[in-house]
């Protein structure tokens, strides 16, 4: 096997596992999987023909970086989904870039993909929870706001912060930051869903 195909192979491997092996069963979203897949793969080609090429490495990096920061500002993504979209990045330059197989970019490659396994690990900061909410009311006092945040998210708040507070319409926009007591034994609802429980006046996420 050539030394080109060795690190396709690895490439394609990599990204696999990464896309359909660690981001997808923890975030179940389709259309991350063609934008992780479509740029590692295109970045690997390019790569693998500047490096073959008398274009500058730097031109082709400069372009790279050029591209992605058009497409993260086009579209809001979440922080995980920034650091998964740039190991994609990342691995398809490692594979594309280099004119012979060495131990050093597969174990690059490994180690990428090994680091997102254990930093976006659900069991990593198991209890911890994030929400960006719109309350029923205005609260000018943190203190109160804490203590209510806490009764409605059933947790202790570790950091909030208050976006706005609209007096004439009675609504205030936080982000709060708070830990579940014991063991998350169920995912929390995501922010995109109402947050209700019972006693405790309207808030809607």
């Amino acid at each position: 096997m050539s030394t080109q195909s060795v690190l396709v192979v690895t490439d394609l491997v990599a990204i696999s596992v990464l896309a359909f092996g660690v981001y997808f069963p923890r975030h179940h979203r389709r259309d991350m999987i063609t934008a992780f897949l479509g740029i590692n793969v295109g970045v690997l080609a390019v790569a693998m023909t500047l490096s073959s090429a008398s274009v500058g490495i730097g031109l082709g990096m400069g372009l790279f970086g050029v591209l992605s920061i058009i497409r993260l500002r086009s579209y809001e993504i979440a922080q995980h989904e920034i650091a998964y979209y740039f190991s994609a990045l990342a691995i398809g330059l490692l594979n594309g870039i280099p004119e012979e197989a060495t131990a050093l970019p597969v174990s690059l490659t490994v180690l990428i993909v090994g680091t997102l396994f254990v930093a976006d690990h659900p069991r990593l900061f198991a209890r911890h929870r994030s929400r960006s909410l719109r309350l029923d009311s205005a609260y000018t006092d943190e203190d109160a706001l804490r203590a209510h945040l806490e009764v409605l998210l059933g947790g202790r708040v570790v950091n909030l912060s208050v976006k706005s507070i609209d007096l004439v319409n009675d609504i205030t926009q936080v982000e709060v930051r708070y830990v579940l007591p014991g063991k998350a034994r169920a995912a929390a609802p995501s922010a995109d869903e109402p947050v209700r429980r019972p006693g405790v006046p309207g808030v809607r996420a």
